[in-house]
């Protein structure tokens, strides 16, 4: 716990890509940050090096962290992962997260942000209309996928972070931060992003909005939240304001069903 914040440090972003929880659990230790696992979960069309796309393969994940001291989770993917897994093995994760990084292509293909030459392949190479789109699509995910954490909130592909601040106009905040109040899931501070900016956060804690902390951390880097923490010493945050994962009966999955 930093001494000063008065709740514990929750690192709900972390993966264990190249690494092993033996590695993983001393790091927590020694930072003293409680860790949420979360592995890729959906359909396969999804690339990344693990994806979870069945229940033996998210009952076989569960196994892995059963018992150990470390949240579990997945980072959910697209808007079908649903469909695969039964409704009561996702009631045993602890959280299910998302991000809005992969979006719709001109033939509703999957195209991931980050990539070079995404925005060409989704049509929206001009600023205005692809922040139009972003926020649609941000809404979008908060509306219908039951999910109980937003990762990597704000983020922008590179051609377009520069003009960030002129981007996410209060409008344009407001419209993501109502959805993520109503539907009652969580605003990530990534700390490997330093994301969202502050005047995101100060309108979505003025709209009653909970917050998560993620470092998106691969190993050694998991734990690290010194942006995270900053911005909650800034904000004020205090328990009341921070995520931690619901009880049974409670959880987004279980909750909602998607739309």
């Amino acid at each position: 716990m930093a001494p000063d914040l008065g709740f514990p440090l929750l690192d709900l972003h972390v993966h264990l890509d190249n690494s092993s929880l033996e590695q993983v659990l001393p790091l927590s230790q020694e930072r003293g940050v409680k860790f949420g696992i979360v592995e890729h979960a959906g359909t396969r069309e999804n690339q990344y090096p693990v994806v979870l796309s069945n229940d033996a393969e998210l009952e076989a994940y569960l196994a892995q962290l059963e018992g150990k001291p470390v949240f579990k989770g997945v980072q959910a993917e697209w808007t079908d992962w649903m469909g695969c897994f039964a409704s009561g093995t996702l009631a045993r994760l602890d959280y299910v997260l998302t991000d809005a990084m992969t979006l719709p292509g001109k033939s509703n293909q999957r195209v991931k942000l980050w990539e070079p030459g995404a925005l060409g392949r989704v049509g929206l190479e001009d600023a205005e209309a692809f922040m139009d789109r972003y926020v649609a699509w941000h809404v979008q995910i908060l509306e219908r996928q039951p999910v109980d954490i937003l990762a990597n909130t704000t983020w922008l592909p590179e051609p377009f972070l520069s003009h960030y601040d002129r981007l996410w106009t209060p409008a344009r905040m407001s419209q993501v931060i109502a959805a993520a109040v109503q539907h009652k899931v969580a605003l990530e501070i990534s700390a490997s992003y330093r994301l969202p900016r502050r005047p995101f956060l100060e309108l979505a804690k003025a709209a009653g909005a909970k917050f998560s902390f993620g470092s998106n951390g691969r190993y050694p880097n998991m734990g690290k939240l010194d942006y995270a923490v900053q911005m909650a010493r800034t904000l004020g945050l205090g328990p009341q304001h921070v995520f931690v994962p619901a009880s049974d009966g409670q959880k987004a999955v279980q909750r909602r069903r998607p739309a």
